[in-house]
């Protein structure tokens, strides 16, 4: 494992205790609601603006770096921080504490949905929060954009990033290859500003991450095949998981419709119904899209055995989703820094940055569309992709809870724990009233 960081180079506020970095982790996580968009600016608020544990640029860097991984870019970010205010053991408190308060929310949720099913009173709440998501969502786009776009390549980068995904529907991947070219090439090859030393890095001792890592992540999977079988669900959700987690770049929604297919058509283990629900449920729970896995397998393992197999189909796929995006974060955060210090990469990490703003409008929009809308048509035009709403699908609760978020965050300038409450129990009042 990597030691601890020098924190010479910190900000002013210098490095917190442990217990104020597991305090406002905590904190973090239990406020991650919105998706990536709101949880980046959350982090950035707290670690940046607030506390001041990391600069601007060691922030926008680490962003970039972590666009770049498979798995949740917000979680890996915040084990990132973690990792480089208190090392190995701050990265695990970090990431864990994102992680958890979702986590057991949208297990909580999933047995009730189990057992309940599609409730009057679920889905109102989930139209409030939805709505207070959306205005959380806008608020971040704007803080990020202001901070990451600099200059006029900046913007044309991050519009045409949005461009690019939004109406022409390119992977992920391949635009933020594409913004990470551009600022390689484009470079003036001029040293990026720095003061700090270069942390040194031995070879050896990511080799030795790697695999502990590795054996972290797989051998308890490997446990699971063997007591119970390859053929039993536990097994194949360890397996199907376990795939898509070193798949996911670009978050969650990068993958979500390979694997909506196949969790429903391939294995049969929820029907389309249920698929959308239980999007529906992680979008508006905090933590990170991804925990919407977490559903899917507490459902597929509830129908082949119940609640008590449900709950250790939930367990088996937390642990095949996340400790990769742990393995990813402690292998490559010592490399962060040098990758800023040479003049054609930190180009290139720049325009990453922009690209994601243009990602994070992308996503700001289509979450719009589905929350304001019930119906929207998708519609080609030779290679352009259009979504196109029907203003009579509209839904006059989604936009006046929506409007009310909006000014709730801009204009009162509350927190986000009041505007979720607000909306939610607007939500419940019109629920009563209709």
């Amino acid at each position: 494992m990597y030691a601890r960081p020098d924190h010479d180079d910190l900000p002013p506020s210098g490095p917190p205790s442990f217990r104020n970095l597991v305090a406002v982790f905590g904190k973090i996580g239990l406020l991650s609601f919105g998706g990536p968009a709101a949880q980046i600016a959350l982090m950035h608020r707290e670690l940046v603006d607030e506390h001041r544990w990391l600069d601007e640029r060691r922030f926008l860097s680490a962003l970039s770096f972590c666009m770049l991984l498979p798995g949740p870019e917000a979680m890996q970010l915040a084990t990132y921080a973690g990792w480089r205010l208190h090392g190995v053991r701050g990265g695990l408190a970090a990431g864990l504490l994102f992680i958890a308060p979702g986590a057991a929310l949208v297990l909580a949720l999933s047995i009730l949905y189990g057992a309940l099913g599609h409730t009057p009173t679920m889905a109102a709440l989930f139209v409030g929060v939805k709505a207070a998501v959306l205005a959380i969502v806008l608020q971040a786009l704007i803080r990020v954009g202001h901070r990451a776009l600099k200059g006029s390549t900046d913007w044309l980068v991050a519009a045409a990033a949005f461009i690019a995904i939004f109406f022409f529907n390119l992977p992920f991947p391949l635009v933020i290859a594409g913004a990470a070219a551009a600022g390689y090439f484009l470079s003036s090859g001029a040293p990026p500003e720095t003061a700090a030393p270069l942390p040194s890095v031995m070879p050896a001792q990511t080799a030795r991450t790697l695999l502990l890592w590795l054996a972290i992540w797989i051998v308890p999977l490997l446990l699971v095949a063997v007591v119970f079988g390859s053929d039993h669900v536990l097994s194949q959700l360890a397996w199907f998981f376990s795939k898509l987690a070193v798949v996911t770049f670009g978050g969650a929604y990068a993958i979500l419709a390979y694997m909506a297919q196949a969790v429903v058509s391939g294995y049969g283990w929820l029907t389309p119904g249920e698929m959308l629900d239980g999007l529906g449920l992680a979008e508006t729970t905090n933590g990170p899209l991804i925990l919407v896995t977490e559903f899917v397998g507490y459902i597929a393992a509830l129908r082949a055995g119940g609640i008590a197999l449900g709950i250790a189909g939930a367990l088996v796929t937390l642990w095949a989703t996340f400790p990769p995006s742990f393995m990813c974060i402690f292998v490559g955060a010592p490399y962060v820094e040098r990758l800023t210090h040479s003049p054609r990469l930190a180009s290139s990490l720049r325009m990453v940055t922009a690209a994601v703003v243009g990602v994070i409008a992308n996503l700001s929009l289509w979450f719009a569309l589905h929350v304001l809308f019930t119906r929207i048509d998708e519609v080609h035009v030779g290679p352009l992709r259009l979504f196109v709403p029907q203003p009579s699908s509209l839904d006059p609760v989604a936009l006046t809870l929506s409007a009310l978020a909006v000014v709730l965050i801009f204009g009162l300038r509350r927190s986000i724990v009041e505007t979720l409450a607000v909306c939610a129990g607007a939500a419940l009042i019109w629920l009563s009233l209709a």
